[in-house]
């Protein structure tokens, strides 16, 4: 099998990679062409660990596989990441074992492709204002990803750890943006585009708040429990998902389904828009994308990174 080893992602993987290989299994999963398995995530009971395998099918590609891994919340001690994981490919004509790839950049590459995406084909028109709701260690990957695909003139922020709003400032800068820390509130009324990426599991971003024509993506639920926005602002707008399935039971849906305010029905797959088979935003005032994160995604992004390694001689062959 093939190995790509972690410290070469960075070298190898470009966003644009990242944002074609995310739209293409949009695409394919909505046209019925690739599927999910079912997720495992569990709670270890050993350093408040969360660990799971996401895996898939995509006949379009023939890209099959897994990701194994989770999330390591007191891996600060150990210099780490706390997402941690590992993409295992396989060939879809043999079932042999066909590529080990390290995850973590690419976990936080193709989550924030996917918000790209959502951008993309549901921002309102003449959008200018990026709002980000969580500094942790996605949000300069998803900040990055969003002014790839759209040109903002000014980026907004909050975090509940304001010390930690340099990070966006930092990014911003970078891609010569100015950058204003601001409250929810506030927030809410201004930015065109909202992208949420935090671990809460309440919610911050609530109904009242969010004013005028607005794309929220919503990047961080992707456990039971998990919560970013209040279920009375997810009722009133047009809803997008990457997965409907895994959006209403450990999504960021999950709580207005429960609370019955939406209809599973109501949901309908980002890949339909990419398709041209829904027609999106089509003049909604609020339109919601709950990335929950599929092992699709995971598989797309590591299937191009194997292909780009082994052009440059980047894959180490090993036997097993």
């Amino acid at each position: 099998m093939l190995v790509v080893a972690e410290k070469e992602i960075g070298g190898l993987m470009t966003p644009e990679a990242a944002f074609d290989a995310i739209e293409q299994v949009f695409a394919a999963m909505a046209s019925d062409k690739a599927y999910n398995f079912p997720v495992v995530r569990e709670a270890i009971g050993h350093e408040d660990a969360l660990y799971g395998f996401k895996g898939g099918f995509d006949g379009a590609a023939l890209t099959l596989g897994l990701k194994a891994g989770g999330y390591w919340p007191n891996n600060q001690k150990h210099g780490l990441i706390n997402h941690q994981s590992t993409i295992f490919l396989f060939d879809a004509d043999t079932g042999r074992v066909a590529a080990a790839v390290g995850g973590n950049l690419l976990t936080a590459l193709r989550t924030a492709a996917a918000s790209a995406v959502s951008i993309k084909h549901l921002a309102p028109k003449g959008a200018k204002v990026l709002g980000m709701i969580g500094a942790g260690h996605q949000s300069a990957f998803q900040m990055r990803a969003a002014a790839r695909i759209h040109r903002f003139d000014k980026v907004i922020g909050w975090n509940p750890h304001p010390e930690m709003l340099s990070r966006l400032a930092d990014t911003a800068a970078e891609l010569d943006l100015p950058f204003e820390a601001v409250d929810l509130p506030r927030l809410g009324a201004e930015a065109d585009v909202i992208i949420s990426i935090t671990s809460a599991f309440s919610p911050m971003l609530l109904d009242a708040q969010v004013t005028g024509p607005t794309h929220i993506a919503a990047m961080g639920t992707d456990t039971k429990g998990k919560q970013e926005l209040d279920p009375a602002l997810v009722a009133r707008a047009r809803l997008f998902t990457d997965e409907i399935a895994q959006s209403v039971s450990i999504g960021e849906f999950q709580h207005a389904i429960a609370a019955g305010l939406i209809a599973e029905e109501a949901i309908t797959q980002i890949g339909a828009v990419v398709n041209g088979t829904h027609p999106g935003r089509d003049g909604a005032e609020v339109t919601i994308f709950d990335g929950t994160g599929v092992g699709l995604q995971d598989l797309a992004v590591a299937a191009k990174v194997v292909e780009l390694a082994e052009r440059k001689g980047l894959a180490q062959k090993v036997e097993i």
